[in-house]
């Protein structure tokens, strides 16, 4: 039976999530019309709104909903000439100066944060920045729902969110910017949005986005992630006992409670992926949108790992739902794969 390791790169879909959605498909009106049947579809886009603001602890802000965390980040980005350092989601880094200095752990020296962006969390290591007051953008897509944060609170003027990381469908997102914040709209027409993204509103996808976000915020509130974390720890300190060589990036700094990235020096990335899946595993060599190109992780680069170490890594994420009888399996047959490795590098 297959296990699912992957959850970075999307989360499988909530049962609110689903329930919610089903609901909405009955919902005939579109949101823009003013009859009774557009005021109903329109009360399940606002409602969304408003249960994902709250859920993100962004009340008092505008949520605009999106395709997508990437249609979100260019909304947000393009034209502002930011900074970052270049650990950012490949959506992010298309639209800023990846010139913002990383250290060993992974963290952002940032300047000046009115004009730079900086995620809250890597999707490749886990590791957790702290965000400045100031700061122009922050991707939260990864730290949104398994990690206790507060929009009002985080000092970001814009936030990228997505729903299929927290148990929501894809093909829905949102930018959340603080009110007042000057953002033009890419998408022009019918004024939808507040006038910035304009386009009939995906009513079912903001339904289960906003189910999956109300749920995710119970289960953070509820210590949910925290036996996660555990199972994260028991899965590095078994492979650790044998894999002398290999590096968990990221141990010592502040790490989302799932993500486990583990780098060995010379066993490539992509080749321990393929073993893995063939032996049931679904696991990554990073981002989902970019471990299908044959390179080193740009990520892991600018950690100041050397190439044979940052091709050498595979991510391993975790979800709510992930049993320690699958983590101690993953485990015992990615050391048979690091054993015939090793014999062969000998």
């Amino acid at each position: 039976m297959r296990v699912y390791l992957d959850h970075n790169a999307t989360a499988p879909l909530r049962a609110e999530a689903r329930e919610a959605m089903i609901a909405a498909m009955d919902v005939v009106g579109n949101p823009s019309s003013v009859h009774g049947e557009g005021r109903r579809a329109k009360a399940i886009v606002e409602k969304a709104r408003g249960q994902i603001a709250s859920a993100l602890g962004a009340d008092g802000a505008d949520v605009i909903f999106t395709s997508g965390a990437t249609e979100a980040a260019a909304l947000a980005l393009r034209g502002r000439e930011l900074h970052a350092g270049d650990i950012e989601h490949d959506a992010v880094a298309a639209w800023v100066a990846s010139d913002l200095p990383v250290d060993a752990q992974g963290r952002v020296i940032v300047g000046d944060p009115a004009r730079c962006a900086l995620q809250l969390a890597n999707s490749e290591t886990g590791v957790v920045q702290d965000l400045p007051a100031g700061l122009a953008v922050s991707d939260m897509t990864q730290g949104f729902g398994k990690l206790a944060l507060a929009f009002n609170w985080s000092g970001a003027g814009m936030a990228l969110i997505s729903a299929h990381k927290l148990g929501g469908p894809k093909g829905i997102g949102a930018l959340v910017v603080r009110r007042g914040t000057d953002v033009a709209a890419q998408l022009r027409g019918g004024g939808q949005e507040m006038g910035r993204r304009a386009g009939t509103e995906n009513v079912i996808g903001a339904a289960g986005f906003a189910a999956a976000a109300t749920a995710a915020a119970k289960d953070l509130a509820d210590g949910a992630w925290d036996r996660v974390a555990s199972l994260r720890d028991l899965l590095e300190e078994t492979l650790a006992v044998e894999a002398k060589d290999t590096i968990f990036v990221g141990k010592g700094s502040g790490r989302l409670p799932n993500t486990s990235c583990i780098a060995t020096p010379g066993w490539k990335g992509e080749t321990q992926v393929m073993q893995m899946d063939l032996a049931g595993f679904a696991i990554s060599a990073g981002s989902a949108c970019s471990s299908g190109k044959v390179r080193a992780s740009r990520v892991l680069t600018a950690m100041g790992f050397e190439d044979a170490t940052a091709a050498g890594a595979i991510r391993v994420s975790l979800g709510l739902e992930t049993k320690q009888e699958e983590v101690m399996r993953f485990a015992e047959s990615w050391l048979a794969h690091y054993r015939k490795f090793r014999a062969r590098a000998a």
